[in-house]
């Protein structure tokens, strides 16, 4: 029987390092896609269930070594928190397609494995933001300039990534995390729920979550234990 397996692209740093974390401490089996082993194999020096592959997220043969186990199984799950860096003067990102060109990307490499005799349906997880609902308002109204002028870039990426993995065909769980911060805390996290196709089943507006507890949260409720009202949907999450 093929063991469990998740797969990061994205993992070296915030949201996806923690999810990493958590899901490695409670023995998970983990495959993370990097451009820099280094920065993973010094947070991880000596992890018998952490394998790390050099490469990069938009290359769909480095995406495919990543997604498909030794028996041919495709990973249970795929989790991708890749982004772009921030370029203030510019108000934008310095790849302003990083997510949507990624999502392509494994979407692509999927296809490229299935046809190569991979089989299984993993659950495709991704982080998004809030502020991009269709639904109705999902920040505070203090927020607005913010999401709405200074991250319209990174958004609309977002949102192409996030209606690309939709309209798939593969079982997802999208989660927009409110306003990332830096540090682990013992609040509770708020989460609202939103159907892609339907609308808002849930509400949970905040201000911030940090990145630890957002990737703490991704562990917890989508990789060690699956919960259904998350599958296929989409999450905000806040404290």
């Amino acid at each position: 029987m093929s063991s469990s397996t998740t797969a990061f692209f994205g993992a070296s740093a915030g949201v996806g390092l923690s999810a990493l974390k958590h899901a490695l401490a409670a023995g998970k089996n983990c495959v993370a896609l990097c451009r820099t082993p280094s920065k993973l194999s010094s947070v991880f020096p000596e992890e018998p269930r952490l394998q790390i592959i050099q490469g990069n997220a938009h290359d769909v043969d480095a995406v495919k070594r990543c997604i498909v186990k030794p028996d041919g199984a495709l990973m249970d799950e795929i989790v991708s928190t890749i982004g772009g860096k921030p370029v203030l003067s510019k108000l934008s990102i310095d790849d302003p397609e990083v997510c949507r060109k990624g999502m392509a990307t494994l979407l692509d490499a999927l296809a490229q494995a299935r046809a190569g005799g991979a089989t299984g349906r993993p659950l495709i997880v991704v982080c998004s933001t809030t502020g991009m609902s269709r639904f109705g308002r999902d920040i505070p109204y203090a927020m607005y300039p913010l999401y709405h002028i200074a991250l319209k870039v990174p958004h609309e990426d977002k949102r192409i990534m996030e209606d690309r993995l939709v309209e798939s065909g593969e079982e997802f769980a999208i989660v927009r995390p409110s306003l990332l911060a830096d540090g682990e805390t013992d609040k509770v996290v708020r989460t609202g729920i939103e159907d892609p196709k339907t609308g808002r089943e849930s509400n949970a507006i905040g201000y911030t979550i940090t990145r630890q507890d957002a990737g703490k949260w991704i562990a917890q409720n989508l990789l060690l234990k699956r919960e259904a009202r998350h599958i296929n949907k989409i999450t905000m999450i806040t404290t």
